[in-house]
């Protein structure tokens, strides 16, 4: 029964034990927290261990495809997997720190057969609905980037969302974040080259000799490669593409092509609630906070006000450095055409 109720969240993996911890993530949290991790749940939820080759032997089976949002940070993809908060028809899960967890097990030396089934138990688990009928879509940390080939190997009927904001974009956000986002795109770097994933002709003394902003790019670049690979190698059917400034200027048009390449059927008249529901009306990290997309252009501009000339000159080097590595700044097999 445990395994057959959606609310028994999958939630962490136990390297040492080969087990994953579950804990009770009814679906109003799912909604109310930010995100499925440590930092936003509540702090005392009971925990149950199980062994993974336990819940192999007892899993049910998953009655409808699940979806998934990969994207490269600073991209709306939270306001995405809100939306998709469609009682009957859909549910968007945020960030699970399962997905993290796997990643940095097989850093630690899980692989193989036993990683394979390590993430494929994970992905039926994420796979249980709240409601019959209804398909989860899964909006990964961006730190799970890795796992999104063998996600798609391991799930044929899988279809995902590669969401990007455009180079000068992200590099505004980097620079409005100030010395903590600079510190973040350095771990970026570090995690891409432990997945073996950093784009050619940087490593080492390369990579320090860069500003923080040409980290930015390349860490950028490098997610960017991978979308490229993956969108090539799965195709269109099951792969699209989606960059933020086209999300947030056509908010429905891309809404309306995105449930139906997930193949969600939603009534014209629940689709205007979500279009007016509080995905697209108040802030992603804060629901106390009206979302303004006004603000968002301004907060661009006054970063380009301050660190403009900086942006253009990185964002020209990213285009030269894109062209050395057979790479368009713009990703293929786009949403909206």
């Amino acid at each position: 029964m445990m395994l057959e109720d959606a609310a028994n969240w999958p939630h962490r993996f136990d390297l040492s034990t080969k087990s994953l911890n579950f804990i009770h993530v009814p679906r109003r949290l799912h909604a109310d927290c930010t995100f499925i991790t440590d930092e936003h749940l509540p702090s005392n939820l009971p925990v149950t261990n199980c062994a993974m080759d336990a819940i192999e032997q007892r899993l049910p089976e998953q009655p409808a495809p699940v979806h998934f949002v990969f994207h490269s940070a600073y991209c709306c993809s939270t306001m995405i997997a809100r939306a998709l908060d469609l009682p009957g028809i859909a549910m968007g899960l945020k960030e699970p720190q399962i997905l993290n967890d796997l990643l940095g097990a097989s850093r630690r030396g899980l692989n193989g057969d036993e990683f394979r089934k390590a993430l494929d138990v994970s992905l039926t688990l994420l796979g249980r609905t709240f409601q019959n009928g209804e398909t989860n879509v899964v909006k990964p940390s961006n730190i799970a980037n890795p796992l999104a080939e063998l996600i798609l190997e391991l799930r044929p009927d899988t279809r995902a969302l590669l969401l990007y904001a455009p180079i000068d974009s992200y590099l505004k956000s980097i620079a409005k974040k100030g010395m903590w986002g600079r510190r973040w795109v350095r771990q970026v770097i570090i995690s891409t080259i432990e997945d073996g994933m950093l784009i050619g002709g940087f490593e080492g003394q390369n990579l320090l000799e860069l500003t923080d902003l040409q980290v930015a790019a390349i860490g950028w670049l490098s997610q960017h490669a991978l979308f490229t690979r993956l969108q090539s190698r799965f195709g269109e059917s099951r792969i699209r593409t989606l960059d933020s400034v086209s999300l947030l200027a056509d908010q429905s048009g891309v809404m309306r092509q995105l449930v139906t390449h997930f193949q969600l059927r939603v009534p014209n008249e629940q689709f205007i609630q979500m279009m007016n529901g509080p995905a697209f009306t108040t802030h992603s990290k804060d629901s106390s906070v009206e979302f303004d997309s006004g603000k968002r252009d301004q907060e661009q501009a006054d970063m380009a006000e301050i660190h403009g000339e900086e942006i253009d000159m990185v964002a020209q080097w990213t285009q030269a450095v894109a062209q050395s590595q057979g790479l368009s700044l713009s990703l293929p097999g786009a949403l909206l055409v």
